[in-house]
């Protein structure tokens, strides 16, 4: 059953009650304030510009422990090479701005409207979502974004203008160690051959409510 969100309250149902595909609600905006209050719960928003505004939770949970990432020779070699130069969180409109152009495999458009960038920037500007910048030669390359909550990062985009840049990126925010569990959403032979795996939505809730802040 899709639940459809009342204006004059901020509220979400149970994460449980989801439809097999994930699809929990309809509705309400992207204020700060909801969703924030979305990612405590393990629902985040997802939908074009066509669409009403779509609220996630599945039932299972695509995520990589910090511990658990799978670094392959030649990217180690990569990353130690000091071709790419990373940064964190200084330029989180331009990552945005990227993953929304960024073209998807059977996927024509992009769910990254300029509703949601400007959202996201505005979590980014209040303190709760932040950027992994990968650089080359000077120029952005590649990044990631997500929202903070505690030791979870929630991973929302990805993208890569070079070979091994995304990849660089989400390596990097690995072994900072400021975050026990990184947040993949939805799974992709990507994210997988990085280490990611399969845990119940659930679970992850869990793991959401024990995050206190600290690695």
């Amino acid at each position: 059953m899709v639940f459809r969100l009342p204006d004059d309250e901020l509220v979400f149902p149970n994460p449980e009650l989801a439809d097999p595909d994930g699809l929990l609600a309809i509705g309400g905006d992207l204020s700060r304030e909801r969703l924030l209050l979305a990612y405590e719960n393990g629902i985040f928003p997802w939908f074009s510009d066509d669409d009403p505004i779509c609220w996630y939770a599945p039932h299972e949970r695509c995520v990589i422990f910090r511990e658990k990432v799978k670094v392959s020779k030649s990217m180690a070699k990569v990353m130690s090479s000091g071709i790419f130069n990373i940064t964190w969180n200084t330029v989180f409109d331009q990552v945005i701005g990227h993953c929304a152009k960024a073209k998807r495999k059977d996927q024509p458009g992009t769910w990254i409207t300029q509703q949601m960038q400007d959202a996201y920037i505005g979590l980014s500007r209040a303190g709760h979502a932040a950027s992994v910048e990968v650089w080359m030669d000077g120029m952005l390359v590649g990044g990631l974004y997500g929202v903070l909550m505690g030791d979870v990062f929630c991973g929302e985009s990805m993208f890569s203008l070079v070979s091994n840049a995304s990849k660089a990126a989400l390596i990097w925010l690995c072994r900072t160690g400021q975050f026990k569990l990184i947040d993949c959403q939805l799974p992709n032979d990507h994210l997988m051959s990085l280490g990611a795996e399969m845990i119940s939505g659930k679970a992850y809730n869990s793991r959401l409510m024990l995050s206190s802040g600290s690695p």
